[in-house]
């Protein structure tokens, strides 16, 4: 999906001219981070409620803070993880949107990106979860979807993400079924590090069964 697909286009602009308590009253009304400043067409820059907190004479215009500004903003046919990615750089809950021609047509809120990201990240569809942990050099795509498909599953999500500080590879797995207890161990078996799943046991609890079993053995 395309940044331009999830621009919101009812949320309000700012001029230079408008005031400090303007600008702060609209995003307390909308719950915002940051508000775009426009002329005409052109973007200006964001500006921060941390920012217009920090000008004493609400009357003022502000203009007074535009050296704050942050002027960066992505286009409108970027992928939408672009958008996600400028979120968690600049810490804020609005994306600015601007076409090729570097003209403003609009914002995107964080709010819309987290249900966008859900339907991606497959949050909506019911599945089991496993997460392994292995080194780099262990990864490989074509072996993990076998392992999952001998089991008569479906991968419908992976994700990978490395550890700063020891370089290992998490791997988070969606599954098309909730019954992952034979997948899990077949991956045990394949000397995987299965660190967490979620999902139905199709098998009973290895403590039940020795449970079970010694009671069995103390009734000879």
């Amino acid at each position: 999906m395309l940044s331009k697909e999830l621009i919101n286009h009812n949320t309000p602009r700012l001029q230079l001219q408008d005031s400090v308590i303007k600008a702060k009253q609209i995003i307390s009304d909308f719950k915002l981070t940051h508000l775009p400043v426009v002329s005409e067409n052109k973007f200006l820059g964001l500006i921060s409620e941390e920012d217009l907190l920090d000008v004493e004479e609400d009357k003022l215009s502000i203009e007074i803070v535009q050296s704050f500004f942050t002027p960066e903003f992505i286009y409108d046919d970027m992928h939408f993880l672009n958008a996600l990615n400028f979120c968690n750089q600049f810490e804020t809950n609005v994306v600015p949107v601007l076409n090729r021609a570097n003209e403003y047509i609009g914002m995107i809120n964080a709010i819309e990106l987290l249900k966008i990201m859900g339907d991606f990240a497959g949050a909506n569809e019911i599945g089991g979860l496993i997460i392994l942990e292995m080194e780099r050099a262990q990864f490989s795509i074509s072996e993990i979807s076998r392992i999952v498909e001998s089991g008569d599953c479906t991968v419908l999500h992976l994700n990978t993400t490395i550890q700063a500080v020891t370089g290992i590879l998490t791997v988070t797995l969606h599954i098309n079924k909730r019954e992952i207890a034979s997948i899990v161990s077949t991956f045990e078996r394949y000397e995987y590090t299965v660190i967490y799943h979620f999902g139905i046991q199709s098998f009973e609890d290895k403590t039940d069964v020795n449970y079970k079993n010694l009671m069995n053995y103390l009734d000879l």
